[in-house]
């Protein structure tokens, strides 16, 4: 039998049936789970090619090769990292020893690239230049050995699956592509993408087929199958299922489901129009034999299958009312923000009476802290919602990244808008190493310019970070970190401009004891981006309490330096340190009045009487 071109036997006839699982068949033979499987393409070729052969003897037109994990990034961890070519090469050429060993030339040869398992910008650290030359490096190599189609397969982030089609492209061009994206249980990906969507970008971006592997079991895939084919009906639909959901029993992981099962499923694929069929984690080549009859039994009738509903994003053309800081800003209006600490208790009657002071001390709104210093504290949303039911004082909700996944952050900030937290500053946070908990969880998924971005263009728009529709808009107003005394300015302001097209509404500035760089900034900001610098910025201002407080923050906090005389100063004032703390604190938004949109002030030990003190020197607001 003539072996027709790839995609033509796709189109052609009844879906072309692929292999099953190979870890699962490996380890069932005796292969160590913590070993590296792609390495066995070298050590223990006989047990790889054995896998391939009974896949084919079970019906099998296309067989996968043994590489699902031999790039760069994963075969360091077992020090094979030089070893990339070799085994993708030895990969292929394991399932041509298979195809001739069983004498059925017309099977075909998928080279099996998997994701990389590390996390792509800006929700990890790999960039995506990076992301292509790892994918380049695999897909070359079973390229340049001729397979008959690259699987990019059990993908959870899509963007990292586009990286990886557009690596192929460029590497093996004229080489079909599969994409395989894989789905929660929710039939979402890990970033709360819909099938739909995937499906569309998938096809925009030239893959050849589009699908779905791993997963659940052939229910869910079913069910996305079914969405992804709506969306583009005129693409080439591939689907391959895990064996149900693992469950361990007596220490090993089971699939529970049957071959008989998977062979109903294969007429179900067939119907919703799938033309490549296959099996993913615990399947084995008894599921492919089953399916494989199932297919071939021109007696068994294909069940009919409803359109599904498809969701559209909603119009919605209004939004929530500005927040009284948002107003303020909009109005140019002179702002005086305090910050305060949630207290180590559940007791927030202290709090309560110090927001008072500072409420009829003139505070326009006061900052909540998230964890300062990393320290056990309230919860930042109860405390802003206390404050401003009991006293009707805005808030401003810290917001650090860290710590943070990307479904927890989407979660907070639909919360905090239900509680009318409506005013946000987004900052990277500090790390548990210095807290109370310094072996606490300290990664994060997406960096501050990055949630500032997915808060104004995506949640005020209605929608996710995935896209798709949260029902209505939010309303949040958005600030940033902000040190105008870095040392490096034109990095500062390269970071900013990050911020800027982000979408920052405002900025809270680092305290600074040196006015003279607030004008500094401005002018090379002027300089390098040929405008002035239009975002409001809150300028920090701490109060110095004691001449031990003041040599602490001179010596051991990053970019904060303070001037001889304020040392001396303070010195001086030996008992009335922490007044004359506040009069410095006074003379210095004196200076920065024409400088700066407002005032963070940010008191320490608890003081908030001194902060209360400093306001008293702002003059009448404008």
């Amino acid at each position: 039998m003539t072996k027709l071109p790839f995609l033509q036997r796709l189109k052609d006839g009844t879906p072309l049936l692929g292999d099953g699982a190979m870890g699962t068949v490996l380890h069932s033979r005796g292969v160590p789970m913590d070993v590296s499987f792609d390495e066995l393409n070298l050590s223990r070729p006989e047990v790889v090619t054995g896998v391939h052969l009974d896949y084919i003897h079970a019906g099998a037109e296309l067989i996968e090769t043994n590489t699902f994990s031999a790039n760069r990034l994963k075969l360091t961890q077992y020090g094979l990292q030089d070893s990339v070519g070799t085994i993708n090469r030895a990969g292929v050429d394991l399932v041509r020893l298979a195809i001739a060993q069983s004498g059925k030339q017309d099977v075909y040869v998928a080279g099996s690239v998997g994701p990389l398992g590390v996390r792509l910008k800006p929700y990890g650290r790999l960039s995506k230049e990076e992301a292509r030359a790892a994918f380049k490096e695999q897909i070359s190599a079973l390229a340049d050995a001729g397979v008959d189609a690259i699987l990019l397969e059990t993908f959870t982030d899509h963007v990292e699956l586009k990286e990886a089609l557009a690596a192929a492209h460029e590497a093996a061009p004229g080489v079909p592509v599969i994409c395989h994206m894989t789905f929660g249980g929710d039939d979402r990906t890990l970033l709360g993408y819909l099938p739909g969507r995937v499906a569309r970008e998938l096809h925009e971006a030239g893959a050849d087929v589009i699908g779905v592997n791993c997963s659940g079991g052939p229910q869910q895939l079913s069910r996305i199958l079914q969405s992804m084919h709506q969306a583009v009906p005129q693409a080439l639909c591939s689907v391959m299922p895990n064996a149900g959901f693992p469950q361990a029993v007596g220490g090993r992981v089971m699939y529970t489901a049957t071959e008989d099962y998977f062979a109903d499923y294969a007429l179900t694929f067939k119907a919703i129009g799938a033309r490549l069929i296959g099996g993913c984690c615990g399947t084995t080549p008894e599921h492919i034999a089953a399916m494989r009859k199932a297919l071939d039994d021109g007696t068994r009738t294909l069940p009919h299958f409803p359109t599904q509903e498809t969701h559209t994003i909603e119009d919605v053309l209004t939004n929530d009312h500005p927040t009284d800081l948002a107003n303020k800003l909009a109005n140019g209006q002179f702002v005086v923000t305090v910050e305060m600490a949630p207290p180590r208790a559940y007791t927030i009657h202290k709090l309560l009476n110090s927001a008072r002071l500072l409420q009829e001390a003139g505070a326009d709104c006061l900052d909540i802290a998230d964890s300062p210093t990393a320290r056990m504290r309230m919860s930042p949303w109860a405390v802003c919602h206390v404050l401003k039911t009991q006293l009707g004082i805005d808030t401003v909700l810290h917001f650090p990244t860290r710590g943070r996944n990307l479904l927890r952050i989407q979660g907070d900030l639909l919360a905090a808008h239900a509680l009318d937290l409506r005013n946000l500053f987004v900052v990277m946070g500090d790390p548990t190493a210095i807290g109370d908990y310094p072996e606490a969880h300290d990664t994060y998924d997406i960096a501050p310019s990055a949630l500032i971005g997915l808060i104004k263009h995506r949640m005020n728009a209605g929608l996710d970070q995935a896209g798709n529709t949260i029902g209505q808009p939010t309303s949040f107003t958005v600030g940033c970190a902000l040190n105008m005394g870095a040392e490096d300015v034109d990095k500062e302001i390269n970071v900013l401009v990050k911020k800027l097209e982000a979408g920052a509404d405002f900025a809270l500035g680092q305290p600074l004891f040196e006015p003279q760089k607030v004008e500094r900034f401005h002018k090379r900001y002027e300089e390098l981006r040929g405008e002035p610098l239009k975002l409001p910025v809150l300028m920090g201002v701490l109060p110095l309490y004691s001449l031990r407080h003041a040599q602490f923050l001179n010596n051991e906090i990053p970019g904060l330096t303070l001037p001889t005389s304020i040392l001396k100063r303070m010195e001086d004032a030996g008992e009335d340190a922490p007044r004359e703390g506040v009069r410095i604190a006074q003379e210095l938004i004196q200076q920065m009045m024409g400088l700066v949109r407002g005032l963070y002030i940010v008191p320490q030990f608890g003081r908030y009487d001194l902060a209360a003190d400093v306001i008293d020197a702002i003059p009448v607001r404008a």
